[in-house]
């Protein structure tokens, strides 16, 4: 057998370092928790009765413990799984000042006076100064539950109480007493006239009075979890996941898997879903109020030394990889150390290369234009994070954006994951993207883009009515890019794009919706078959009517918006290897139930 002691006294207590290492080499072979505090001592503790006797021993040779009682109890097994002696501010957290019960407490009274009263029908309210799911497991007939979490939660809920009862007589219980020390000169405070605090709380009226008028058991803090009113041990546990007390009718619930769950915690696979997606959002909205490039900072644009330019002075390098930045404008970069190598020192325009170096290109307090961060998560797995992107809004950092991309918000979102978008929307382009959590699952999904084995179907809106209600455009469309990354068709040398296309609705203001399927992943590729057939989509700041191509890359919000919204995509799941599909809502300017399947 084993014997367990549980206590608290309240004393001024002084040099808690040197108390607390005198502790730990008397409780060698002991097991529990000890909390020092200068307010005092609470302790529940395991042994062998003569290591028992010694730890009293010296509690009661310090000044201010000398009174030290404690309750005893025996158990078959050890339940308590280390030792631990702590300091802390509070040997029951409160947090409320001015609450000394070293020096005053609210009057006392003993079980067999409380059980009278009882036995009597005394008019006295029972109140429960305990949590929730301690008392969820038993507590005395008729009592008022103070309905918290946590006592620290008990000051807010003292205001709430029925003012009727300022005036009454009030018994306070705990599970040993400690917590109502500090909830009776706290009510008192609070202009309650008549309270009273069970002594030694529920354990010592079982002990003296059994379980007269109480239902149930009483919740303690250790393995045994919780106690009959013979003080014996029950069947009861406590949830792995939730730590909610179960009594034996919770553990037959279907819904209890030790270990894992129970009726209190359990959440279907939509439930858990939906709960986290809500945190992933809440995580996206932190991210993005404000923006993460709306603040200035130094940015550092890496330029690497490819093996074909090994050897050559700075400029010629730069004027080779970099060939859109005039020569002029890298030589006032150097001028104004705004160059630097690989250890952030800066360079000068003469400098030798050598493969694979890295140079950084400094552009100090850089601001980023805004963008839309109204990112929604609709799904999301081991292996996928299934979004929907607003616009405008770029995928990866280039040109004017590094902050303010997709990328940058996931690694945020998700760190230290770094997520890997699987295939690319414009920047102004809004709709689903597929987002692989690793790379191992980014080698699965991968080479179904590169196969042409995913479907994906997109909403446009078009400025004029074609003449057919299903039609396709087969342009080939240029390799290289041009000022501002449009591309163009070209019969010659464009490589092969093929795109099918069908009416969804003919609107009266002379514009048309329509699905189109991609069959190739060509850049811009729908917008450069539209704009080709003398469709250009609502909104094109690029790709504009009458064969001109503009100078606007990426809109402004305040901006129409761009027409083209991917709005499904279907594909082999790389987790499970089976058909999926998702879809995305269609956005205000579809503007048909048509879409809305």
């Amino acid at each position: 057998m084993v014997s367990n002691i549980a206590g608290y006294k309240f004393a001024a207590l002084d040099n808690l370092r040197d108390r607390r290492a005198r502790l730990l080499l008397l409780c060698h072979g002991l097991k529990g928790t000890i909390l020092l505090s200068p307010e005092g001592i609470n302790l529940f503790v395991s042994g062998s009765p003569e290591k028992i006797d010694a730890l009293l021993g010296e509690l009661r040779s310090w000044t201010g413990l000398e009174a030290l009682e404690v309750k005893m109890s025996e158990s078959e097994d050890q339940p308590f799984n280390r030792m631990l002696v702590r300091i802390k501010k509070e040997i029951i957290a409160f947090g409320v000042p001015g609450i000394d019960p070293a020096r005053r407490t609210s009057p006392k009274l003993s079980p067999h006076t409380l059980k009278q009263w009882l036995d009597e029908g005394r008019p006295v309210t029972l109140l429960d100064t305990r949590n929730d799911y301690e008392v969820k497991l038993g507590t005395f007939k008729n009592a008022l539950p103070m309905r918290i979490d946590h006592f620290r939660d008990f000051p807010e809920a003292v205001q709430k109480l029925p003012s009727e009862l300022k005036s009454q007589p009030i018994v306070m219980f705990c599970t040993g007493g400690i917590r109502c020390e500090k909830a009776g000169p706290f009510m008192e405070r609070e202009g309650f006239q008549n309270i009273f605090q069970l002594e030694g709380g529920i354990l010592k009226y079982f002990e003296e009075c059994g379980g007269a008028h109480y239902d149930g058991e009483c919740f303690v803090f250790d393995q045994r979890v919780g106690v009959d009113p013979s003080l014996q041990e029950t069947d009861s546990t406590q949830c792995f996941q939730c730590l909610t007390p179960l009594t034996e009718e919770d553990q037959r619930d279907p819904r209890y898997i030790a270990g894992k769950s129970c009726s209190y915690c359990f959440q279907s696979n939509e439930q858990q879903l939906a709960q986290n997606l809500k945190r992933r959002h809440d995580s996206i909205y932190r991210i993005v109020t404000p923006l993460p490039g709306s603040q200035p900072y130094d940015n550092f644009r890496p330029i690497n030394v490819p093996t074909e330019c090994d050897g050559q002075n700075l400029l010629d390098f730069l004027g080779t990889v970099v060939p859109h930045v005039a020569r002029t404008e890298w030589e006032d970069f150097c001028l104004c150390g705004l160059l630097l190598n690989g250890q952030r020192q800066p360079v000068t325009a003469s400098q030798r290369v050598r493969a694979g170096e890295r140079y950084l290109r400094k552009r100090p307090s850089l601001v980023e234009p805004d963008v839309n961060g109204d990112i929604t998560i609709l799904h999301e797995d081991e292996a996928l994070i299934v979004l929907n992107k607003p616009a405008p809004l770029p995928m990866h950092p280039g040109g004017r954006f590094n902050r303010n991309t997709l990328q940058y918000i996931l690694n945020q979102v998700y760190y230290p994951q770094k997520p890997r978008p699987a295939h690319r929307l414009d920047a102004n382009t809004t709709g689903i993207v597929l987002v692989t959590r690793t790379r191992h699952f980014a080698s699965r999904l991968q080479p179904q883009f590169e196969r042409g084995d995913v479907q994906k179907f997109y909403l446009a809106r078009v400025v004029g009515s074609p003449r057919e209600d299903a039609f396709e455009c087969t342009a080939p469309i240029s390799a290289a890019p041009g000022e501002i990354g449009s591309r163009t068709v070209d019969a010659e040398s464009g490589l092969s794009a093929h795109t099918k296309f069908r009416v969804l609705e003919r609107n009266a203001d002379g514009t048309t919706l329509i699905e189109a399927q991609p069959l190739t992943g060509r850049t811009n590729q729908i917008r450069i078959h539209l704009w080709q057939m003398g469709l250009p989509l609502c909104g094109d700041s690029a790709y504009l009517p009458n064969t001109q191509v503009g100078d606007t890359q990426t809109l402004t919000l305040s901006d129409p918006p761009l027409c083209l919204h991917a709005s499904r995509i279907s594909f082999l799941h790389p987790l499970t290897g089976k058909r999926t599909e998702f879809t995305a809502p269609p956005p205000p300017w579809a503007g048909s139930e048509s879409v809305r399947r």
